[in-house]
């Protein structure tokens, strides 16, 4: 039985020495945090689950997810730390202090050229619903789901300029070949 599906170069086992390995965190670069966690949080509701700062480097590293509405983060900030490191999929959000007062200051997308990078994908339980909130909060449209060869599939912006992609899980099936 299978797991997963082949492709050239895919290990058909799992190395015993990497049970356990889980992918925890995404992490991009932003300019503006104010901004940055703004759009993340009342846009895409996700929430910031933990805050590091690292004065003596000048960064500040902000966590987030999509929680359950049951799910509830420790108060304690050690445990919350680890809580928070042994969840799946999160995005870390890294401010590096003075970007967000230099007006020429940007990243590079990932997506001009030399491309590199490419997006994070979110889930919504209904592309329709979720493109009007999208629509009725400004957020800017690479590509909306009726445009392009591939359909039900929507990219939007962030306000760093990073690519999100738009899916709804049920459209899915047809996918690819």
């Amino acid at each position: 039985m299978s797991f997963t599906e082949q492709a050239p170069g895919v290990v058909e086992h799992v190395p015993s020495r990497t049970r356990g390995f889980t992918l925890n965190h995404s992490m991009v670069r932003i300019k503006d945090p104010e901004r940055a966690l703004a759009f993340y949080t009342g846009i895409l509701g996700m929430r910031l689950l933990r805050k590091l700062d690292f004065p003596e480097m000048r960064f500040t590293l902000y966590f987030l997810d999509h929680l359950d509405d049951d799910e509830i983060a420790p108060e304690d900030a050690g445990e919350r730390s680890v809580w928070t490191f042994s969840r799946r999929g999160l995005l870390e959000l890294t401010h590096n202090w003075g970007t967000e007062e230099d007006p020429e200051f940007g990243y590079h997308n990932g997506n001009s050229e030399p491309q590199g990078y490419g997006h994070i994908c979110i889930a919504v339980p209904d592309l329709t619903a979720a493109v009007a909130w999208f629509d009725e909060q400004g957020v800017e449209f690479t590509k909306r789901p009726e445009q392009g060869k591939m359909k039900d599939v929507a990219f939007i912006k962030d306000p760093d300029g990073y690519l999100i992609e738009i899916v709804q899980p049920s459209l899915s099936a047809e996918l690819g070949g």
